[in-house]
């Protein structure tokens, strides 16, 4: 018998696979300490999915579910929008089981509802054992096995007991970006028939190479004898650079899926798993997104074009916004005639190669720790955090807090109910007074929707038809009313990102240190998004915990504070000249 050993690793991603008709959780990492140049699997096979029946008659209900032999049938204490409820978690062998059995427990006479059915197994296991990706882990078990070898070291490890989540900071990871050229004569290549001329990569640890099927004066190419080859360079540096994450930037829609087609036409193997799995393909939103277990994959593009208001995207400009400085471009229908060139313009397309890689890795880091931070708060891996629209970043961080605060977590809509919601009506807006003005001064509300819904208990949980003006919080113009006490699910959970915001914010004006200063703004930007976000969510028509009079009640008043404080300023001999949602600018005319 192997002795018990501990390990501690930053905790990259997370999957499941099946062994022996049982679900067995990988968790993906970077060990920390002597070895931290080698990644971890560690396996769990304890952890089993779980539903929520509430049902009409609690012992009729039990007896029907044993007949579809469950696993395990508890009886506990639910709130559910407020309310205690008595459910039945009800355990199932195998994460393919919710799908199959979901139907059969719906249709049960003696079943009210069935509740957290389409949280994903991983998903579950990450909010169950508190653990947060990016984050420190603690475990305890055995070394299944160990390979250090120079193009791929990798510690498989059975864990025997709970893992421990860890305090830790932004963890320090190796990042590798790459991007591919290929050219065609007429325009767009096409991957049926225009080979991949050039792949580049550039890591946040000085490796920088372009492999290509020509040759260059330039130190940083290395010439392949054809593409086979090239595709081949491809794994392999992957492989020997080991990097926890892969950045790109367009790379779920181009590079990946153009290396993909070209590798299967010319049968290379894409094994770059740190398992030695292939790569593959997943639906996120509307686009298929790059998955290689162990080793994130972030494509910066769609980041950028949620966190920046350019009037377009491409490599080249936001570069230029983040960084400030130019960046060599190439229009795309002239790669081909500097291939060809054989000359100076193909000394040209090498430079750009690189430098699209580098552009690539430099974003990466103005914009990665962000995206890193939002998943330590979230709860849920880069790979999805990074793809997500900012309502569902909000709806997994609410479903973490429900698990804490034991809240049910209401299903998704289905697609009638969709159908029969309605949208928010949005804040005020003054036009603005034509002409010049000096003398402007802006007043702006800090976080105004946030700040309305903790001082008015705007909650799905606190809104009632039963109270007066002594009990209940009435919003202006729509009448809608919130009770006083007790604190409102939201509500509770804002307020304490609002507060761990301050204090953040308050270390940062303490803190002589340059990059303890810039991990604080991460953290506290990242807190800032997540919280400005939840008020929109309410409106959301697919948003779980969807309420129209919460939404329209937040944005009364909003305008109504708005109004308020310009009809206030007017007295001080401030004239408004615009306002838009939670801010006006005004000319000071004494």
């Amino acid at each position: 018998m192997k002795p018990m050993e501990s390990k501690k690793f930053v905790l990259l991603d997370i999957d499941y696979i099946t062994e022996n008709d049982e679900a067995v959780v990988r968790l993906f990492g970077r060990l920390i300490g002597e070895d931290s140049n080698q990644s971890i699997i560690a396996l769990d096979k304890s952890f089993k999915p779980y539903i929520y029946v509430h049902p009409h008659d609690v012992e009729e209900c039990i007896t029907d579910l044993r007949e579809l032999k469950v696993l395990k049938i508890e009886k506990v204490r639910k709130k559910d929008i407020g309310v205690i409820k008595e459910f039945l978690k009800v355990t199932l062998k195998h994460p393919q089981d919710v799908p199959k059995l979901r139907e059969k427990i719906w249709n049960l006479s003696s079943v009210k509802e069935v509740r957290e059915h389409d949280i994903p197994f991983y998903r579950r296991y990450l909010i169950d054992k508190g653990l947060f990706p990016m984050s420190e882990v603690l475990v305890h078990g055995e070394v299944v096995h160990s390979s250090s070898s120079s193009v791929n070291e990798t510690c498989l490890f059975k864990i025997d007991g709970p893992p421990e989540p860890l305090e830790s900071g932004l963890p320090e990871l190796k990042v590798l970006s790459f991007d591919i050229e290929a050219c065609n004569p007429k325009g767009m290549p096409q991957e049926k028939k225009d080979p991949i001329i050039m792949i580049s990569f550039s890591s946040n640890h000085g490796f920088r190479k372009v492999f290509s099927t020509k040759s260059s004066s330039f130190d940083f190419v290395e010439v392949v004898e054809d593409e086979e080859e090239l595709l081949k360079k491809f794994v392999e540096t992957i492989k020997s650079e080991n990097p926890d994450l892969i950045t790109g930037y367009n790379s779920d829609v181009f590079d990946f899926p153009y290396i993909r087609d070209r590798a299967a036409q010319l049968g290379v193997s894409l094994d770059l798993g740190v398992d030695g799995s292939q790569i593959k393909f997943m639906r996120r939103g509307f686009a298929n997104a790059a998955v290689i277990k162990g080793r994130i994959h972030v494509d910066l593009y769609p980041s950028m074009r949620r966190y920046l208001q350019l009037d377009r995207y491409t490599l080249e400009r936001v570069y230029l916004e983040l960084m400030g400085e130019d960046k060599k471009d190439i229009p795309g229908d002239e790669i081909h005639s500097c291939w060809v060139d054989d000359g100076d313009k193909l000394e040209e397309l090498f430079e750009y190669s690189l430098d699209d890689a580098v552009a690539v890795t430099k974003i990466g880091e103005n914009m990665l720790p962000l995206s890193m931070e939002l998943t330590r708060i979230v709860g849920q891996p880069l790979f999805d955090v990074s793809r997500m629209a900012t309502g569902q970043q909000v709806e997994w961080y609410l479903i973490r807090k429900a698990y804490e605060y034991g809240d049910i977590v209401p299903n998704k809509p289905s697609n009638s109910k969709i159908s029969g919601r309605k949208r928010i009506a949005g804040g005020y807006v003054k036009d603005p007074v034509k002409g010049l003005h000096e003398n402007i001064v802006y007043f702006d509300f800090r976080s105004l929707y946030p700040s309305i819904i903790i001082s008015k208990n705007v909650s799905p949980d606190t809104i009632t038809d039963d109270c007066g003006e002594d009990d209940c919080y009435i919003a202006p113009e729509v009448g809608y009313k919130f009770k006083k006490e007790p604190v409102g699910f939201v509500p509770s959970v804002i307020g304490n990102i609002l507060r761990e915001r301050v204090k953040i914010k308050k270390m940062m004006t303490e803190s002589t240190d340059p990059h303890q200063k810039h991990i604080l703004n991460v953290q506290q930007e990242a807190l800032k998004r997540l919280a400005n976000s939840m008020y929109g969510v309410y409106g959301f028509i697919r948003f779980r915990w969807y309420r129209i009079e919460c939404a329209d009640s937040i944005t009364a008043w909003g305008r109504d504070f708005i109004k308020k404080t310009m009809d206030k300023a007017r007295e001080f001999g401030f004239e408004p000249i615009y306002a838009d949602t939670d801010g006006f600018y005004a000319t000071y005319k004494p």
